[in-house]
C-alpha cells in the first residue's frame, strides 16, 4: 500500500500536464515515502491524455502512475471520485491540473498532517485570480462560514490532504467536490490550515464560469439540508407547516372580527384568502413531512444504514 496518493484530476490541459507531472515526480521522490499519482482524464477533447501518457513514459519507474479515463466529460466532480475510488494510499492529495496549485506545498500538508490531523486544508491567502473571481469566493466562504459555522478560510481551494478513512462513504453527486472540505469538517474530521502558494494560470483556459455560482449556493442549501435535517426531514417541513397555520388562524380571527364587528362581506375580504390560502400551504407542508419522515426511515430500514459513523471503541 502506498502511504500516499495524489488524485489529478483534468479536462483539456494539454499544456500543462507535462509540467506538472514534472513537478510532482520531483517532489514526491525528495518526500522519500512511498507515493502514486493518479490522473483522471474527464473526456478531454484535446490532446492531454497522449501528451501526459508520453510525460509518464520518460518518467516510468519514478513514482507508480494511473491514468484514468472517461468516456466522456462527467465534470470534476465524478473525475474526483474516481479517483478516490482507484487510490491506494493512507493519505490522498488533492491538486488541479491547471498549475496553479503548487505540488511544492504537498511537503508542508503532510508535515502539518503528522501534528496529529485528519485533513489538512489549503488557504489562498493571496490569489493570482481575477479581482471578480475572488470577490465571489470571498462571499461564498462567508456564506459557507455561517451556515455551517466553518472556521476555516477557503473552501475552494483543491490543495488538501486528507486521511483515506474520511473519504470512505462521503457521497459526491453534482458538483459537490467544490464543497469537500465542508462534508469532511462534518465528518468530525481534526483538521488544520496552511497558507498555500497560488500560481496565476499561464496557459489554458479556466472551466469556472458564472454558472457555478448558482451552483454552489444549490449544493450548500442540499448539503445544509442533508447535514442538519437528513433524519429528521419533518422538523423542517413541519415548522414551516405550523408557521403556516399559525399565520392562517391568525388572519381567520381578523377576518372574523371584520365580519362579527364590521359588518365586513367575507367574500371582498383579503384577510380571508390569506387564511385560507396559508391554512392549505400548511396542511401540505405537514404532510410533505410525514411523507419524507416515512421515505427517510424505509431508507435507512431497508438498507440496514446506520444514522452515526463510530471513530473507534475502546475498552478501559
Amino acid at each position: 500500500m502506498h502511504t500516499l496518493s495524489v488524485i489529478v484530476p483534468f479536462f483539456n490541459e494539454v499544456e500543462n500536464l507535462p509540467i506538472l507531472h514534472k513537478e510532482l515526480v520531483e517532489v514526491l521522490k525528495k518526500l522519500g515515502i512511498e507515493s502514486e499519482i493518479v490522473y483522471v482524464n474527464d473526456g478531454s477533447s484535446d490532446d492531454s491524455l497522449n501528451v501526459l501518457k508520453k510525460e509518464v513514459g520518460r518518467t516510468k519507474g519514478s513514482i507508480p502512475t494511473k491514468v484514468i479515463e472517461f468516456k466522456k466529460n462527467f465534470g470534476q466532480t465524478a473525475a474526483v471520485v474516481a479517483g478516490i475510488d482507484n487510490v491506494d494510499g493512507k493519505y490522498v492529495s488533492f491538486l488541479d491540473a491547471d498549475l496553479q496549485n503548487d505540488p511544492h506545498d504537498i511537503p508542508r500538508f503532510m508535515q502539518k498532517l503528522n501534528e496529529g490531523y485528519d485533513a489538512v486544508f489549503g488557504w489562498r491567502k493571496e490569489r493570482k485570480d481575477t479581482n471578480l473571481r475572488s470577490f465571489l469566493s470571498r462571499m461564498a466562504n462567508t456564506i459557507i462560514n455561517v451556515v455551517f459555522a466553518y472556521p476555516y478560510h477557503d473552501v475552494g481551494c483543491s490543495a488538501r490532504i486528507v486521511k483515506k478513512e474520511y473519504l470512505n462513504n462521503l457521497q459526491l453527486y453534482g458538483e459537490l467536490h467544490r464543497i469537500m472540505p465542508v462534508l469532511i469538517y462534518l465528518k468530525g474530521a481534526k483538521i488544520g490550515e496552511i497558507v498555500v502558494t497560488h500560481r496565476a494560470r499561464k496557459a489554458g483556459k479556466s472551466k469556472y464560469g458564472f454558472e457555478r455560482i448558482v451552483k454552489t449556493i444549490i449544493d450548500i442549501i442540499t448539503v445544509k439540508f442533508l447535514t442538519s435535517y437528513g433524519t429528521r426531514p419533518a422538523y423542517v417541513f413541519g415548522s414551516f407547516g405550523l408557521v403556516s397555520l399559525f399565520i392562517s388562524g391568525t388572519a381567520l380571527l381578523g377576518s372574523a372580527y371584520k365580519k362579527i364587528f364590521l359588518g365586513v362581506f367575507v367574500h371582498t375580504d383579503p384577510l380571508f384568502m390569506i387564511a385560507i390560502f396559508f391554512g392549505l400551504v400548511g396542511i401540505q407542508f405537514v404532510l410533505m413531512g410525514l411523507l419524507a419522515e416515512l421515505q427517510v426511515r424505509t431508507y435507512f430500514e431497508s438498507q440496514k444504514k446506520s444514522i452515526y459513523e463510530i471513530k473507534t471503541v475502546s475498552k478501559l
